[in-house]
């Protein structure tokens, strides 16, 4: 015969944009009519979990007698959503029956999820929990076997189990060895981005490209259809360095929260995401009623690639705006606000015109002015001036492509791009991220280079971000070079890159 414990206590935690909302899962087993009640803001996920534990438990050859049964999730105040209470919620109600003992689990935290058979499943945000475990103190974290790799990143200790039968049997005798192998951080060979000697001629686009890489700045691409803008852009990770360690875990957690991180973590290749235009402005910068992340946030320290920029919806383009000048975003709910990171690197392609023929050298462009002018107010002026190169991308010669001339290698870009980096690294941040009060000296500028801006400024009315994105451009252009100080060559090559598109569309 089983005794009862009135109040059994576990911990847990279930994810919170991409960081740990810690939960204590108190349950309360006594006589009277047989019921399973659970309080706390718990969703239509979380109460169903009613029925996955007692059949967990019963088909785990555990024993569930008829009792007045209630789970109290706290903090009451935040809405618990998900399966990751499953775990914890059954090991309270094994321990409130006199399963198991309190002792044995106080100090530990608990996520998973439950199948009919007693079998546990992975969940979302477990190294975010283990994190969290880490914070709080706690002796460690049990999970599922599935989330064991990607929870021992953390550091803190992890028992991965398979079913509640091999918990109890833990939680009974003793626990074994934790699993704390971390794997090697280390680049994957799978899925590797394409390579840049892929691409024939191009050579502007290219030198526009490594730019960009070297000073983590955003890029545009215009030109008429299959001149190559989407080669280029896709072409982009080839040539960026690997991810840190700490950047590593970032993106781990940020997947893990989205439920995208798969069996292990993934390679230290940064992120590249390219969403269709008809995504939806929640798909884009994040939402949900518990605010879920955006592929503005799954391209944290990588690339953000919007193919065809006119077609995507203005509010969501419109969007964009705050991370790219903040390197976060914040989503408010009426149950809260969350932020998530957002430092990504965009690349934009689009066309000149509707037909995509505007300053074709053979091609006429048949668009009419009205056509023209709709096709342009699809991107708001304010979002250009955050885009800190504009590449006109001309079609390749049929001479060029039959010369079959070798082109140069990502391999050998990527070394000028980690070399300027590890400058401005000495240097406290990427030049796209210098703070306003330091970009006059960090960005040196010589007598010349002076000049030769102040005449920049009046000729094509740039504004004041336009103004500091051409110096920032143009320390990118001296690292590659090599140089301490900003040249007035250095800036005549930033420069050409800001007014293209006001050219082609004028």
């Amino acid at each position: 015969m089983l005794e009862f414990i009135m109040i059994a206590v576990a911990h847990s935690a279930c994810p919170w944009g991409t960081d740990a909302l810690g939960v204590v899962v108190e349950v309360d087993v006594h006589a009277g009519l047989p019921g399973f009640s659970i309080v706390g803001l718990p969703d239509n996920v979380v109460k169903e979990s009613r029925e996955r534990i007692r059949s967990a438990i019963i088909n785990s050859g555990l024993e569930f007698p008829p009792r007045r049964i209630t789970v109290n999730l706290a903090p009451a105040d935040r809405k618990k959503e998900g399966g990751v209470f499953d775990l914890p919620i059954c090991i309270a109600v094994l321990c409130a029956l006199g399963v198991v003992l309190q002792e044995r689990i106080s100090g530990l935290m608990f996520i998973g999820e439950l199948g009919l058979d007693g079998g546990v499943r992975p969940v979302r945000g477990a190294i975010s929990a283990a994190f969290l475990a880490g914070k709080l103190g706690f002796r460690g974290v049990v999970c599922p076997e599935t989330n064991a790799e990607e929870a021992a990143l953390s550091g803190v200790r992890v028992w991965p189990v398979r079913d509640i039968k091999e918990i109890v049997r833990y939680l009974r005798t003793s626990l074994p060895h934790p699993y704390r192998v971390c794997p090697p951080l280390a680049e994957t060979g799978e899925n590797s981005p394409p390579d840049l000697a892929d691409i024939t001629g191009q050579d502007l686009p290219k030198r526009a490209l490594e730019i960009a890489a070297a000073g983590s700045h955003n890029i545009l691409f215009l030109g008429p259809p299959g001149a190559g803008k989407s080669m280029l852009a896709k072409r982009l990770p080839s040539i960026l360095p690997p991810l840190s360690q700490e950047e590593f875990l970032e993106c781990t957690r940020i997947y893990s929260a989205a439920g995208r991180l798969g069996k292990s973590p993934s390679g230290t290749s940064r992120p590249f995401r390219s969403p269709h235009h008809t995504i939806s402005d929640a798909g884009l910068i994040g939402g949900g009623s518990i605010p879920a992340p955006g592929e503005v946030t799954l391209s944290h320290n990588g690339v953000l690639f919007l193919d065809e920029l006119p077609e995507f919806r203005r509010s969501a383009l419109e969007s964009l705006r705050q991370p790219l000048e903040e390197g976060n975003i914040t989503i408010s709910r009426a149950n809260g606000s969350l932020s998530f990171p957002a430092r990504f690197q965009l690349i934009g392609a689009m066309n000149p015109c509707p037909c995509g023929f505007l300053g074709h050298p053979s091609r006429e462009c048949r668009c009419t002015p009205t056509q023209l002018s709709r096709y342009r107010s699809r991107i708001s002026g304010p979002l250009l001036d955050r885009i800190d190169l504009h590449v006109w991308v001309d079609p390749v010669d049929a001479s060029q492509v039959l010369s079959r001339k070798s082109a140069s290698a990502s391999s050998a870009t990527r070394l000028r791009v980690e070399k300027a980096r590890a400058v401005q690294e000495e240097r406290g941040c990427l030049n796209a991220y210098i703070p306003e009060q330091k970009i006059e000296k960090i960005c040196r500028i010589d007598a010349g280079g002076r000049k030769l801006l102040v005449q920049a400024m009046k000729t094509w009315s740039l504004s004041m971000r336009g103004f500091k994105r051409v110096m920032k451009v143009a320390r990118s252009i001296a690292d590659l070079d090599g140089s301490a100080d900003v040249h007035s060559d250095h800036l005549a090559e930033a420069l050409q890159y800001r007014p293209e598109l006001a050219k082609t569309l004028s």
